[in-house]
């Protein structure tokens, strides 16, 4: 198949809409349902963001997008209890590297994942067809899947689920083109490989950087590698926790990929675990529910009258000084920038969210500023001499 018709482009009134090879076969096949423009746009991206992790890492790699960014990208590494309760998988004993890759993906930022587009490294097997099945998604994109795990796949939206399998041996031209304004752009790919070979520069006085880190770093930077620009990435334990995409300025994406980190963290709290939700609300609306607790916003749920909707016992407040203490005891997270620091301030902002590890390119006239402001807060900070924009 040399092309592939589409419904409409990123909207409804832009029509015709079609994916095509020049030359060769399309890389992909669609067993079930009708993907969409962005659809793809998300699966093609995705499928590359995992197909690294799992050569840089060597472990399953799953990530969820939404709007041509990833929510959240992670491997395979096993949940703990408190894990499993966040992200709503704790009645699964137990759960295949690659589910538990997808769970991490998914319960970065379920807010921000609440209909994604799926993209795993491995064959889809039946545990991560689970996990999907029960959540609000688009479509999912792997190269291969059990036949027990695709049928799962397949009954979800009422038989409409997007399922494509792509050719895991496919590689693109290495010069790539788009047209935009009737007017086609022409650029080498980003074939940057990164790797712990990418952490040797360090230009801090605190020179230690723990197996974990290095692996931490390299999610975010190779999550970086597929997020729109400019965009930051904290990580930790195997997962980004916080990517902050498309903003114009960089203490932008500091900060708002910060407040996403500190609300993963947060939501580890004992408050927010034992949290009493009522039996017939399901995790959606739970999501929802926790997002405002912890938020700014907790009136909305803890009202009279509103709070009942949601829980069986009106929770206590979750005070802003209570939240600060919990924040401070995060710790060991890692921060991946796309583009350099140009200003010491984002180094003060993930400071505040546990950040003790940092790779960014450098390359800022500011360099000494944003050094010394590592140096103070005793972090250790890599410059990697690449950037990473994407659009």
């Amino acid at each position: 198949m040399k092309e592939l018709e589409l419904k409409y482009g990123c909207n409804p009134n832009q029509k015709p809409s079609k994916i095509c090879m020049n030359e060769g076969e399309l890389p992909i096949k669609v067993l079930n349902g009708r993907p969409g423009y962005i659809n793809l746009l998300d699966a093609f991206n995705g499928w590359q963001l995992v197909s690294e992790l799992k050569r840089a890492t060597g472990l399953p790699s799953a990530t969820s997008f939404k709007h041509v960014s990833p929510a959240g990208a992670a491997v395979g590494k096993e949940l703990n209890d408190v894990e499993k309760q966040i992200y709503w998988v704790n009645e699964f004993k137990t759960l295949s590297p690659l589910a538990s890759a997808y769970a991490r993906a998914r319960g970065a930022d379920r807010m921000s994942s609440f209909g994604d587009f799926i993209s795993l490294s491995d064959v889809c097997d039946v545990d991560t067809a689970m996990l999907v099945k029960r959540e609000v998604s688009d479509g999912i994109i792997a190269p291969g899947y059990e036949p027990e795990a695709l049928e799962i796949l397949k009954a979800k939206k009422k038989g409409n689920y997007c399922v494509i399998e792509i050719d895991p041996s496919y590689r693109p031209a290495p010069v790539e083109h788009k047209e935009v304004f009737g007017i086609t752009f022409e650029q080498g790919r980003n074939e940057l490989v990164i790797d712990e070979n990418m952490l040797t520069n360090i230009v801090s006085d605190n020179k230690e950087l723990p197996e974990e880190a290095k692996i931490d770093l390299i999610i975010s930077l190779i999550t970086l590698k597929y997020t729109q620009s400019n965009s930051v990435c904290y990580a930790k334990g195997g997962q980004a926790i916080g990517i902050g995409a498309g903003q114009q300025s960089r203490i932008h994406c500091t900060r708002l990929a910060g407040q996403k980190a500190d609300n993963w963290w947060l939501r580890q709290s004992p408050k927010v675990l034992d949290l009493k939700f009522r039996d017939d609300i399901g995790r959606a609306d739970r999501d929802n529910a926790i997002d405002l607790y912890i938020g700014d916003e907790c009136e909305d749920v803890l009202a009279d009258g509103k709070w009942q909707n949601i829980f069986k016992e009106r929770p206590e407040e979750f005070t802003r000084e209570e939240k600060k203490a919990w924040i401070k005891k995060n710790t060991g997270v890692s921060l991946g920038s796309d583009a350099f620091f140009p200003f010491g301030d984002n180094i003060e902002r993930a400071y505040k969210s546990g950040v003790c590890y940092i790779a960014e390119p450098g390359g800022s006239v500011r360099d000494d500023n944003v050094i010394k402001a590592c140096n103070d807060h005793n972090m250790t900070m890599c410059f990697t001499g690449i950037r990473l924009f994407h659009h």
